[in-house]
């Protein structure tokens, strides 16, 4: 998670439930790009480009924040560029609008690449140990 997301959890500046006017996208990046938890907001620099590729990325579904025990999570809808032709090291999960806030980072670990094929986002199982946002 980016800090500066925890701090606008703390600010009451993001709403995964209830306001709808609130729309959450993903971005792809090339292993150019420097992202990590220091990232504030999102950028076109070192974004990828390519076929089935559109910049700003994709809009995500959020699944309803929930808790079990004593952490609370969320999680996204699985998210695809179809007939895509791309390589991507990394992404931005961030909210569109405003000043596009970021959410978290991805590192993908390595560059992955699509050619004239479906580039997926598999988001973790939704609970307190795996969810992509937990708060413990």
């Amino acid at each position: 998670m980016c800090t500066s997301f925890k701090k606008a959890l703390l600010d009451g500046e993001m709403d995964f439930s209830s306001d709808t006017s609130q729309t959450y996208k993903i971005a792809l990046y090339t292993s150019s790009a420097t992202l990590d938890a220091s990232t504030t907001a999102y950028s076109v620099t070192n974004e990828v480009s390519g076929t089935g590729y559109s910049a700003g990325g994709n809009t995500l579904t959020v699944v309803a924040p929930t808790t079990s025990g004593t952490t609370a999570f969320l999680d996204f809808a699985d998210t695809t560029w179809s007939t895509a032709t791309i390589t991507a090291r990394g992404a931005l999960i961030y909210q569109s609008g405003g000043s596009n806030p970021a959410v978290a980072v991805l590192d993908f670990g390595a560059d992955k690449t699509s050619t004239a094929g479906d580039f997926q986002i598999q988001f973790p199982t939704a609970d307190a140990t795996n969810a992509i946002i937990r708060i413990a």
